[in-house]
This record gives C-alpha cells, structure tokens and sequence, in this order.
C-alpha cells in the first residue's frame, strides 16, 4: 500500500539523513582497537583519510518510520550519483523522490499531488538548515560539518573516539563519534537547546562490500519539543559504479503541494 504524500515527504526527509545497507554477500568488519593516547587531529585526518570515493550506487531499502502515535513501512529502489543526484521509487513508481543539489521534488500517483522545491523543506522539517553536501555525507557515514574547520578535544567513549568542539558554536551543540576500526562515524549528533531540537544518526556495524567500507544499520531520530520521530533503514542487493539514469517526470494534471502545508 503506497504512503500518502505528506507521510511519504517526512519518511524521505528522514531518508536522506540517514544512509546504508544490509547485504547478504557482504561481511560484517569487526571494531578496532582504540588508541588512548590518539589525537583528535589524527582521528580527523583518518576519518577524511577513509573517504568512500564512489561514482554511483543502485540497490533497494526497507524505511521504517516512527512517529510516537503511528507507524509506517515502505521498500523503495535506490539510486545515486555521488555529488549530483539522489532518487528513489516506492513499487510501481507510485511515490518517487529526486533530490540533487539544487532541488528537492517528489510526487505520489495515488493523490494526483508533487512538491517540487528546494533544501528548505529538509531544513525545516528537520530543523537545522541542510545542503546536499552535508546529507551525501551523513549518507556515507561522513562528519555533516567539515570537522578541519575547527578544533576540538577527543576522548574515548564506549569503545569510540568521541570528539567535542573547543569552542561552542552559536547556534547549535555537535557531537561525533567516530568508530576505531575505519574511522567512520558512529553516531553524530546536533542539538539546539534554546529550540528543543535534537538530530541524532547512528551507524551501527560496518561492512565490506568489494573495495568499499559502508554503514551497515542507520537509525535516525529528530526530536522537537515531546516530539520525536524515527526512522530504521535496511538497504539490499547494493552494486557500485554500474551505468545509470533517473527516470523522474512530474505527471501532468498533477496538484502541487506546498511548504507550508505539508512541513508541519
């Protein structure tokens, strides 16, 4: 059964914080051993150092969603291009999602209904502003700032290198924790105190499919206020680097939907 389109919109706004995959032809890698005595400047340089450099990436997932009163479940395909496009599709093609830098649309056949926009509906809905650079990364299992750009005090938390900014940002609270084995994140977490607004993404097992290094099980909440929503991902029969296009075309006749109407 398709979602309906606003439940469709906040499961892939979810989606796109969220990122990578269960396979059965893959092997699950085993944690590392932390160095107490490791900088935080050399956990940032191996954490770049890691960098899964891709040019494409096809497969399916199974999102299930949260949202304290009601629950929903979709398997979807998966598309992307690294740097440029990201695009889903629920079975049939009746809720399809086409995301690049620039743009963020998607449209479900069975309300005749579209949004067609941009980053501000991701930034809203999850409350803090985003751009395509910073979700590929948290796909990836990639810090979402640029963790170079600042300094920060490392420390050894459960078995992760956990690292916190010497100096407070403005506007938010960062936390990262990066595991030992690839230097790939753990959990990141963004928080505004003064909103109530919490952003947490958890990476749990890392896998190796051919030369690559990915997250195994994402689990994502955003929280605001008493509100909270969560979402599990489980992504399927993964393949890299294979040809590709996006077939996406908002049908005619269709109504389209706003921001304000469905960002609530």
């Amino acid at each position: 059964m398709a979602l309906p389109l606003r439940t469709a919109l906040r499961l892939m706004a979810l989606v796109s914080l969220s990122f990578f995959l269960s396979c059965k032809s893959t092997k699950v890698l085993a944690d590392g051993k932390v160095d107490d005595n490791i900088s935080a400047k050399t956990i940032v340089k191996n954490h770049y150092a890691n960098t899964t450099n891709f040019n494409t990436l096809t497969g399916k997932m199974r999102i299930d969603y949260s949202d304290g009163e009601s629950s929903q479940g979709v398997s979807v395909s998966l598309r992307m291009e690294k740097d440029k496009a990201i695009w889903m599709s629920a079975p049939l093609g009746m809720v399809k999602v086409y995301i690049t830098p620039g743009r963020v649309t998607f449209y479900n056949k069975l309300q005749n209904e579209y949004f067609d926009g941009n980053f501000e509906y991701l930034s809203k809905f999850l409350g803090t502003e985003l751009d395509f650079k910073q979700v590929q990364n948290m796909l990836m299992g990639k810090a979402l700032f640029n963790l170079r750009e600042a300094k920060y005090d490392a420390s050894v938390v459960n078995g992760d290198y956990q690292l916190k900014p010497k100096k407070a940002m403005d506007l938010f609270k960062v936390m990262f924790q990066i595991e030992p084995k690839n230097f790939k994140m753990a959990s990141q977490q963004l928080s505004q105190p003064l909103k109530k607004r919490l952003l947490q993404v958890n990476y749990t097992d890392y896998q190796k499919i051919g030369r690559y290094i990915l997250p195994q099980r994402i689990a994502v909440a955003a929280i605001e206020g008493e509100e909270r929503k969560t979402v599990d991902i489980e992504y399927k029969n993964i393949e890299f680097d294979q040809p590709i296009n996006f077939p996406y075309k908002i049908p005619k006749g269709f109504k389209e939907i706003s921001l304000t109407d469905d960002a609530r």
